[in-house]
């Protein structure tokens, strides 16, 4: 039913006067008459909500007061016929209301779970399927895709009794299955021990309940890969040297495994999962015989898990050979000669690329060139610091008219480079304006001088150097990023890598890759949101931390009145001003080592200003005025021999402030604690995280094991993990799995859960 509809079906005569009153009088209020004529004499360009204000008010103008009141019965008419036609489409699980949910599966028998993964955080299509289950119940494919849809992740279940070295049966003989495997075989050999081995093992006595056991005739395993595979597109291939040969595909030029990004199985798993589609490291085997089919590749080409484009054109898959490409950089083996009919070799288990002929003109070491570039899958845990997710709900400055892209590729460019954008930026400021700099792709940019950028931004302003959603652009800094305010000031950095590379061998270094200078400098404001400020600065091509900036701080803030907020960012270390104060939430910080200074005051050792720790890791020494909350977090630190510190946690102020459901290393000096697992070395017997990894760029980095204590993994406020990856719920979704699994299980038969990432 239209607006309309009502006022339409009146006689002639009472419509016309409607109108007359409408000319004669203004039906508007005092207040929204005033609103109106401001909106319709702007001083600028009208944003969003204000051009909606204007519609509604030109629109209740023109109407008069029988049309008004039509309009208010027509909208109880309409909720009254909405409410009707939903009373029909609740009867049906397709299209019932949310609410209507449970109770529709509470007939068939439906047991609700936490619902974390986002197949099931709505339990429509569960309880949709419920009955087609059942239909299925004790066949591995359900199995499968419970698992699959229940975690989110990727998942692939085995009858174990299938891999059981046993004598066959004479009038069943399964010649897939031999008691041997085949060596020559280079798929038994690369899949042997994991979700998709074939080869035939002796029967494991202990109960896979407890995860323990694997093969024996009662036991059926559930394969998860919880990491995901996040894209990185069309990116520079960072040079080796300045041969314009050796490439590795790391933005940050360090050796690092590319995934696959797993191909989807549709809603119904009618096949069990294959290694194409789950998120796992890329093999090079598997590769190699990618490539060598040519035609329909599953692994390389545009929208796969790889492609390579050289001068701007798509290698096609006759001109990529794989090969082992390990060795000291300068020492690559098997680098392609001259007359070799291959275009490039890639290894997918190093990250790195050697190409048959030199681009030209040869890039610089270190540098990116653009003759050379890639599209490929990198794992991680979850949507954190830089990276081509969507984050758009993140953005500050959201009225298109203010948004600068960059690079500028309108007929007239008005800026150059990026250090001119954002003084453009800001010269477009007006009163208390917004106004943000977007980078459009994911490219490299070397930012050369000292600073390398200076970010100037107006009294009680908002300046925001962003990424475009969907690019992960990388800033390599010759010099700091420094940031000065007036009054009220905010500057804010979405999206962005940044990482630094010296200007010459043995030059000086910046204090900071982020510098906000004191004395006068009034910025009220700094946020980073998914940013990654390179722990280290650097990465050496092993992929640990530059040993030539060991111990220098991500952020210097030596303004006074600072509020910093870090949302889900890896950051290096932080050194704060004792007047100021920084609020991180799911983020990672750190120093480089637990003995290293994560947070301190400017000097690296006093203490910072307060500081407010929500679900996040900081590695590193961590001394503060005071902790207003520390809340599902992980402070991995110690003391080094002879260090000058007296505990490696330490709050000058322990009268206010609480830390609550943490881990705390022994000794710290912080408020009054609740529920919080504080222990000392491992000898002692106490709890201690058990990380996957602790070094920047590895795929599990700062991720916890399963085999961490239920004290530490399962003890958040709401039974998840402490720590940065607290919002991944990964225990809650293992919950759910053991929750859902058993109703669908053969009776006698167990399962266990294998994480295989």
């Amino acid at each position: 039913m239209s607006s309309q509809t009502l006022f339409d079906l009146l006689p002639a005569v009472y419509r016309l006067r409607d109108a007359q009153l409408v000319q004669s009088r203004n039906l508007l209020s005092a207040a929204e008459t005033a609103q109106l004529r401001a909106l319709q004499a702007p001083a600028g360009p009208l944003s969003t909500t204000e051009q909606e204000q204007l519609n509604q008010l030109t629109a209740k103008a023109a109407r008069g007061p029988l049309q008004s009141l039509l309009m208010l019965i027509e909208e109880q008419l309409a909720v009254m016929a909405y409410d009707l036609e939903q009373l029909y489409d609740d009867q049906f699980i397709e299209t019932c209301a949310s609410w209507v949910i449970p109770y529709i599966g509470d007939l068939i028998g439906y047991r609700p779970v936490n619902g974390v993964a986002p197949a099931v955080a709505s339990p429509r299509a569960e309880v949709a399927n419920t009955i087609s289950f059942r239909r299925r119940k004790g066949t591995v494919l359900v199995l499968e895709q419970l698992a699959r849809d229940v975690t989110g992740w990727g998942a692939h279940a085995v009858e174990f009794f299938e891999r059981l070295a046993v004598t066959q049966y004479a009038k069943h003989v399964r010649l897939h299955s031999r008691y041997t495997p085949d060596l020559r075989n280079w798929q038994v050999r690369s899949y042997m021990d994991t979700a998709f081995d074939v080869a035939a093992h002796w029967a494991d006595v202990h109960r896979i309940a407890v995860e323990r056991g694997r093969y024996n005739l009662r036991n059926v395993g559930i394969f998860i890969w919880s990491l995901n595979a996040y894209p990185l597109t069309k990116i520079p291939a960072t040079a080796v040297d300045a041969g314009g040969r050796f490439f590795r595909f790391s933005p940050l030029g360090a050796d690092s495994p590319l995934f696959n990004n797993p191909v989807s199985q549709g809603s119904d798993i009618t096949a069990a999962s294959q290694p194409v589609n789950v998120p796992d490291r890329l093999r090079r085997r598997v590769l190699c015989r990618d490539l060598q089919t040519g035609v329909g590749t599953v692994y390389y080409g545009e929208g796969n898990s790889l492609a390579l484009y050289l001068n701007h054109t798509l290698l096609n898959p006759y001109q990529i050979r794989v090969c082992n490409l390990s060795g000291n950089d300068g020492n690559w083996a098997n680098v392609p000669p001259a007359e070799s009919p291959y275009a490039a070799c890639v290894d997918p288990e190093l990250g790195r690329i050697a190409l048959r002929d030199a681009v030209q003109p040869p890039p610089a070491a270190g540098s990116a060139t653009p003759q050379l570039q890639a599209s490929f899958y990198y794992g991680f845990n979850a949507a954190m610091g830089a990276g081509e997710y969507p984050r758009s709900d993140s953005f500050t400055v959201g009225t298109e008219a203010l948004v600068f892209q960059f690079p500028d590729r309108s007929g007239a460019p008005r800026y150059q480079n990026l250090q001119d954008a954002l003084d453009f930026a800001a010269g477009s400021l007006t009163g208390n304006g917004r106004a943000a700099v977007e980078i459009t792709d994911s490219g490299i940019y070397l930012l050369a001088g000292a600073p390398a950028l200076t970010v100037t931004v107006p009294a009680a302003a908002t300046i925001e150097l962003r990424a475009a959603d969907g690019c992960r652009p990388t800033l390599i800094l010759s010099g700091e990023i420094v940031v000065v305010g007036d009054t009220a000031s905010t500057f804010n950095l979405n999206g962005l890598m940044i990482v630094y590379a010296p200007p010459s061998p043995g030059g000086g270094f910046p204090p900071a890759l982020l510098h906000v200078f004191g004395g006068a400098n009034q910025l009220g404001n700094l946020g980073l949101t998914h940013c990654t400020l390179v722990p280290g600065w650097a990465l050496t091509p092993a992929g640990q931390p530059q040993p030539l900036y060991a111990g220098r701080p991500a952020l210097l803030a030596e303004s006074s009145g600072l509020q910093i907020t870090v949302q889900k960012s890896v950051v290096g270390g932080l050194w704060v001003d004792a007047g100021s104060a920084a609020s991180l939430s799911d983020s990672i910080v750190d120093a480089g080592a637990p003995t290293g200074v994560a947070y301190a005051g400017v000097d690296g050792a006093s203490g910072g200003g307060h500081l407010t720790l929500q679900s996040c890791t900081v590695i590193g020494k961590v001394h503060a005025t005071l902790f207003p909350l520390v809340s599902g977090s992980i402070l991995w630190a110690g003391l080094a021999a002879g260090d000058s510190w007296t505990a490696p946690v330490l709050a000058d102020r322990k009268q206010q402030g609480c830390a609550r459901f943490s881990y705390l290393p022994a000794g710290s000096v912080v408020p009054r604690q609740f529920e919080c697992v504080e222990q000392g070395t491992q000898g002692t017997g106490g709890s201690l995280p058990i990380f996957y990894s602790l070094r920047y760029g590895d795929p599990g980095y700062a991720k916890l094991s399963p085999s961490t204590p239920d004290s530490i993994r399962r003890g958040a406020d709401d039974g998840g993990e402490m720590g940065a990856f607290h919002f991944v719920l990964a225990p809650l979704r293992e919950n759910d799995l053991r929750v859902r699994l058993p109703e669908y299980l053969p009776v006698g038969l167990e399962f266990g859960i294998f994480y295989q990432t």
